[in-house]
């Protein structure tokens, strides 16, 4: 399974959001974590249509999209939304 976090370099809720997918990293460690700026990877972050950052995208190990979320994720949904891929 992989994790794509999409970031910015002024944005302070990123450095939440890294610390967040760091922990379920630590728990996971299966996970598969790609961070790309938003400013360095335009193509692809207007290909998938981000348009805030932190935004947090899930991939299925097909990979499909499972989950995106906008903003700091929690740990406890991050971890559920991991769980739920990993049964796929």
């Amino acid at each position: 399974m992989r994790l794509e976090l999409y970031t910015s370099a002024f944005c302070d809720p990123c450095h939440r959001a890294r610390e967040v997918v760091a922990e379920a990293q630590r728990l996971v460690p299966a996970l598969e974590v790609v961070e790309r700026d938003v400013a360095a990877h335009q193509q692809r972050a207007a290909e998938l249509g981000i348009r805030s950052t932190p935004t947090t995208v899930i991939y299925t190990a097909s990979g499909d999209e499972h989950l995106r979320a906008e903003g700091v994720p929690t740990l406890p949904r991050l971890l559920t939304a991991l769980a739920a891929v990993a049964d796929d």
